[in-house]
């Protein structure tokens, strides 16, 4: 029996949408009928569905736009039945396809194989299930290129290859660095991780690489560096477009005689250090630009990843937005929420531009402010009419405590995002990134952060 399981038809073509429920309803099926994608969204909103059947050319939006948009498999029909179409909809998170005009047993035989093959993915928000058990260690996604990725992971985790991984901020880079060395020999050893943005330039050589004492002023004390640190471990340098050009050369002969120098000695000493790197930013450019060097970036671009934006994940913004719920729950002790269905359409429609590091400031701020176990999309604070935040997470703090009155008021009228533009824009030839941040109320790291998000890059001083 199948009167139990309910599908939604998302058809602009009357004649072939009546068709289609009949033959439905007439093997049980209980169906819904929609002509849009905006149409379909209102309906998945109110009622749970075990299938949505969409053709692919619908007015307003194509029929993928409902993959983002719900949890429940999307069946794609189409009559451009090409091989291009059909990946491209298989690509953006549908179970399958199936060509028009389609053969009445095959739609059949289609249907009731993916509602069998999805039995129980689909639940109520309250009993929310556990996530499965992730393809690769502490990460989550199922979409065609997170599986693209992790199969990579997998494969270069079993190498000593030096490692590149490329994608925009808060996408998670520094996840794929701990999986690749959880999956590698080297996993009994404590990986050493860098954010080259976040130290100060004329520390960063001491910090990576060691000083000996009385090497410069205020070196007291021999000192260990970081590279050395991670001897027969893994070491990862975030954001290594960021490094300054000497230190850039004291990479490079680590990397091509595996051994270091201290600053300030005349001795050198072997390392075996397994060196995974990461950017957003195009190392080719800046090697034009003379930003970096060219013979490094031959180093270091063994092996490369690449790390999609979440904009770009498909049905993996939801299944993330679950496992950070529960996450956050358990951290901040909270009892155990759920999304309502316009918060769900929210995360699904929202562009985040912040990346998955977005996506978990924006539950952490809903999580603390639920007041009872449902989490609806005014909690998320994030504005679908545009890809600005104009309203302030929990966790910033005043950005404007320590400026006088005339500032305060001009910087009300702006969003967080423009307050933020025009105080750097105004201060950065005056001040170094450790007084900018702390003028700003926030680390040098988030300082940084922001500035690449806002295309704001610090001015670089060449060798």
């Amino acid at each position: 029996m199948t009167a139990h399981y309910k599908v939604l038809v998302v058809e602009d073509e009357p004649v072939i949408r009546t068709a289609l429920r009949r033959l439905l309803e007439r093997h049980g099926y209980i169906v819904s009928e929609a002509g849009s994608v905006k149409e379909a969204v209102a309906l998945l909103a109110e009622n749970s569905f075990n299938i949505v059947i969409s053709d692919l050319r619908l007015p307003g939006a194509p029929g993928t736009d409902l993959i983002k948009a719900t949890r429940t498999p999307v069946l794609i029909m189409t009559s451009y039945s090409s091989l291009r179409s059909a990946i491209d909809s298989m690509k953006l998170g549908a179970v399958d396809y199936i060509p028009k005009p389609f053969e009445h047993e095959e739609m059949l035989q289609t249907v009731e194989r993916i509602i069998k093959d999805n039995a129980g993915k689909n639940v109520a928000p309250k009993s929310v299930e556990p996530p499965p058990e992730p393809p690769v260690p502490g990460m989550i996604g199922s979409c065609p290129q997170m599986m693209e990725l992790f199969r990579r992971i997998r494969k270069v985790a079993q190498t000593s290859s030096t490692v590149l991984i490329n994608g925009e901020s808060g996408t998670g880079k520094e996840l794929v660095a701990r999986a690749i060395h959880q999956l590698s020999d080297r996993k009994d050893s404590e990986m050493i991780s860098v954010n080259c943005a976040a130290i100060p330039e004329n520390l960063i050589e001491s910090e990576l690489f060691g000083h000996e004492k009385g090497a410069f002023t205020g070196a007291t004390a021999n000192r260990t560096g970081l590279v050395e640190a991670a001897n027969s471990s893994t070491l990862f340098l975030d954001e290594i477009g960021e490094l300054p050009l000497d230190a850039q050369a004291r990479l490079l002969r680590v990397l091509q005689e595996s051994e270091i120098r201290k600053v300030g000695s005349v001795q050198s000493r072997k390392v075996d250090v397994r060196l995974v790197v990461a950017t957003h930013r195009d190392l080719k450019q800046l090697v034009i630009d003379g930003d970096f060097r060219e013979d490094l970036y031959y180093r270091i671009n063994v092996m490369a990843l690449l790390l999609p934006p979440l904009k770009e994940r498909g049905n993996d913004i939801l299944e993330l937005a679950d496992a950070i719920l529960e996450r956050t729950c358990k951290r901040l002790k909270s009892p155990l929420l759920y999304f309502t269905n316009d918060a769900t359409q929210a995360i699904s429609t929202y562009p985040w531009p912040g990346n998955v590091r977005e996506l978990e400031n924006a539950i952490e701020r809903a999580v603390v402010l639920a007041e009872s176990e449902e989490i609806g999309a005014e909690l998320l604070a994030i504005d679908l009419t545009g890809n600005k935040r104009t309203i302030r997470p929990l966790t910033e703090r005043s950005m404007i405590d320590q400026h006088s009155a005339d500032e305060t008021d001009a910087a009300e009228e702006l969003s967080l995002e423009d307050y933020f533009q025009k105080f750097v824009l105004e201060h950065q030839d005056q001040m170094n990134e450790t007084q900018l941040a702390k003028k700003l109320g926030i680390s040098r790291k988030c300082l940084w952060e922001r500035r690449q998000r806002f295309g704001l890059p610090r001015k670089k001083k060449h060798a």
